[in-house]
């Protein structure tokens, strides 16, 4: 475990790093193959799969979409099956927080990997100035405060009740727009297709 680490989330990223290793050890791909699939450089991916590294949320996004697994499944490692039609109920998923964005998947698990949805708060005093990008599309809905959608060459500016929907190839970044926490509901849907190496 990295010196620093709370303990709780020590452990959390010490089974997540377990999880990302044997996925890619069971494909038989190496580190460098990764790599160029997903655009995250070897040393990153690498410690990830040690613990000793926070994911982005674009790059658990990026790597569940490349290992074709919900999100949902890669953050709680339940590897189930998915049946007909799986309820999400309140609090039946943890909250996770990752570079200072606490969300939840409220997405199934299973099967069905073609969208991740989550429950996402941005918090009215966070500060990155970090872009993000992955493959596929966001949809993302206001649900309450306001809310910035930063990309580098505009910025919009969203209230409850509005939505937006943008190519996740597309540098960009949230931000809560005044003193209150943005509340949004992010749903991210896979592209055609993860490019190979």
């Amino acid at each position: 475990m990295a010196a620093g680490i709370p303990k709780p989330l020590g452990r959390v990223l010490t089974s997540l790093g377990a999880q990302l290793k044997a996925l890619r050890t069971q494909r038989g791909w190496t580190l460098e193959r990764l790599s160029r699939q997903s655009k995250l450089s070897e040393p990153y991916l690498s410690r990830l799969e040690s613990g000793a590294r926070q994911p982005s949320l674009a790059a658990l996004i990026t790597l569940a979409q490349i290992y074709e697994i919900p999100l949902r499944t890669l953050l709680e490692g339940d590897g189930q099956a998915m049946p007909p039609c799986r309820i999400i109920r309140s609090g039946s998923s943890a909250t996770r927080i990752t570079n200072g964005l606490a969300y939840r998947a409220v997405s199934g698990g299973g099967a069905l990997t073609g969208l991740q949805a989550m429950e996402m708060r941005i918090p009215a005093n966070r500060h990155n100035e970090k872009f993000y990008r992955h493959e596929g599309e966001e949809w993302l809905y206001v649900i309450s405060g306001g809310l910035n959608l930063i990309f580098e060459q505009e910025q919009h500016s969203l209230q409850a009740g509005d939505a937006a929907h943008f190519d996740a190839r597309t540098p960009h970044r949230l931000a809560a727009a005044g003193k209150r926490d943005a509340v949004v509901l992010l749903v991210a849907a896979a592209g055609t297709q993860v490019p190979q190496p």
